[in-house]
This record gives structure tokens, sequence and C-alpha cells, in this order.
């Protein structure tokens, strides 16, 4: 990969050598089977492309500078795509499985994982779909299970910068007890809609209210919400918000700086009150968040009014990059270093 500009590399698809496939059929998984292929056969009937059993992960692998390939909370992702499946009745992926998948994909396409310092992170993406054929609404038989590997970019070129946000009421991502705490692809193109109508609008991103009363804070786009006040990190909860493993691991390193943390409901009302805000997940880690504009209440909560991240949120931001990287201890045994 010698002509590969691993600092320009946009956050997006680039094809690599090899992807990892498995079906499962007659009530079991099959092995592990490598394929050099981009494309996948698939039976006009699949449930995954009728009735949206299809659900995915994101994770990275991190090249430190000790030369050493680190994983992050694998462990997460594994158990979170085990719930997607139970919660759309999809057979599950075993962790075990799930772990070979992973390092042998990542062993198989070494050269693409981008040099220490470059910013740029190997980006790990497991897939599962109902590839069984039905024509009426019931589960498939046959279920397949990839993971294929992209390298990426940083999702802030010129470093961590602030993001406005717009507050969406006349779409909803997900129902109350519907799928929304599932990382499934039906939760993403209910959101379509809105997030396309803010990056119109000139905004970064939407910010979900909760489907039921438009009272609360839901998720940020396709992350989650964090305010921070009084030295204390707070985030919403409720049963339409998929749990993030970034939102789970700052929670953790909040703490351990000695902070408060709280997860609850967090009314809109209350964003006036936040001295920071931001938008967690796998792909920009922390989005600090300017602006956020709720146009039906013709409000404007700003932030971040210096035009650089709060400081809390950067500490945050810092300390999980650097336990990500490798360059400080990880005293909480989230990196799993491939072999």
């Amino acid at each position: 990969m010698e002509n590969l500009d691993w600092k320009c590399l946009p956050f997006g698809y680039m094809k690599t050598d090899y992807n990892i496939r498995c079906v499962f059929k007659n009530g079991k998984w099959g092995k592990l089977e490598v394929s050099s292929s981009e494309y996948i056969d698939i039976h006009i009937a699949a449930t995954g492309l009728h009735y949206g059993q299809e659900a995915f992960e994101g994770l990275k692998a991190y090249m430190g500078k000790d030369g050493k390939v680190r994983l992050f909370r694998w462990e997460e992702n594994a158990k979170r795509m085990l719930s997607s499946a139970n919660g759309i009745k999809m057979a599950a992926v075993p962790i075990e499985m799930f772990k070979e998948a992973l390092f042998k994909v990542i062993q198989l396409n070494k050269k693409f994982i981008p040099p220490y310092g470059s910013g740029a992170t190997l980006y790990i993406r497991p897939l599962l779909y109902g590839s069984g054929a039905e024509v009426g609404v019931k589960p498939a038989s046959e279920y397949t299970f990839l993971v294929f590997v992209t390298p990426v970019g940083p999702y802030f070129k010129e470093g961590v910068k602030p993001v406005n946000m717009l507050i969406c009421r006349d779409v909803d991502r997900a129902a109350p007890y519907g799928t929304g705490i599932y990382k499934v692809g039906g939760n993403y193109a209910a959101s379509l809609r809105a997030i396309i109508t803010a990056h119109e609008g000139g905004y970064a991103n939407t910010i979900f209210l909760d489907a039921k009363e438009k009272k609360y804070i839901d998720e940020c786009g396709p992350a989650n919400f964090f305010g921070i006040k009084d030295n204390t990190y707070i985030t919403p909860k409720s049963e339409s918000i998929l749990n993030s493993v970034t939102n789970m691991s700052l929670i953790e390193i909040a703490e351990s700086m000695g902070m408060k943390t709280e997860r609850r409901p967090v009314e809109v009302e209350e964003l006036s009150s936040f001295s920071e805000t931001g938008a967690c997940g796998t792909a920009a880690v922390i989005s600090p968040i300017s602006k956020i504009v709720d146009p039906e209440k013709n409000m404007i909560y700003e932030y971040c009014k210096n035009g650089e991240p709060g400081q809390l949120t950067m500490k945050l931001y810092n300390r999980l990059v650097a336990i990500q990287n490798g360059d400080v201890p990880d005293p909480f045994g989230w990196v799993t270093i491939v072999e």
C-alpha cells in the first residue's frame, strides 16, 4: 500500500482483499469461509430484502506505535449483535465465531491497516441478514453472517471541530418498544429524511426526540447524545436508544476522572442548562456540538461560544482515543491485541 495517502483517506468504502462469510442452514452454523468478492448472491425472496431481517455492527482496528494491532471492546459489539439478532428473530452469531471472523479478516487484510499517527483506522463491518426465502411474514430458516473491512480516514480531517444540530419533530427514528435499541438497518432508513433535511439546512445532523411525547432527547443522528453540567456527564435513557459502546466507555472514563454520571430521560428544555454537549459513536468518537436549533420552539441553544470544543469534552475524547491507540495504559481491560 505504498501509494496510498493514509492521511487523506475519506471516511468511506475502499475495496480490500478479503472478507469472511458464514451461513446458518439446517439449524446450525457452517464454517467460516474466505472470499475475495465484494458481492453476494442473494435469493430474490430473502427476508433481509423484504422484511428487514438485517443487523450490523461497526468497530475499528488501531495500529499502535509499538506495531501491535488493537481492537477496542469487540466483545460488546458481539453481545450487541446477539441482542439485535434476538430482537428481530434471526439466528444469533456465537461470540467465539464473531471473534474468529474479526481476527481472521484483520489478519488477511493487515496491509490495509493505516499506520500509527495517520489518524486513520481500519473500519470493520460485521453484517447479519436473513438469506432464506420466505414470502409470508416470518423469520427465515437461513442466515448469512459476513465481515468486511475498509481503511477510513479520521471523521474530522482538521482536528475535532464543533458542529451544529437541528431538532427534528416531524420524523421519528424509532417507536417506543420498537427496534430502536437494536442496531438494525430499518432504524437508519427511518432517520434518513430528517438527516437529509438537516444537511440541506447546513447542519451536521439532527436530534431526534422521543416518538411518544416529543418531550425528551432520543438519539443524535446515528449517534448517542450527551450533555455536561456541574461536572456531571448526562446521557439520555429510553427504550428506543441504541446502547453505544463509545457512550458506555465515556461514562466509565468520566467516572475515573472524578465526574459524576447520569443515564436518565433528558427533557428538551434541559438543553439550556448544559455547559457542553456532544454526539458520540464509533465514527467520530465525539462530535462536540456548537449550536442546537429548535425551529418549532424558536429556540437556539449555544455552546462552544469561542468556536472550540469544551474542556471536559476534549479530556474525555483524548483519554478514550489514547486508550484505543495504545498510547496510555488501559486500566479497564478494553483493548485486545490481535496476534
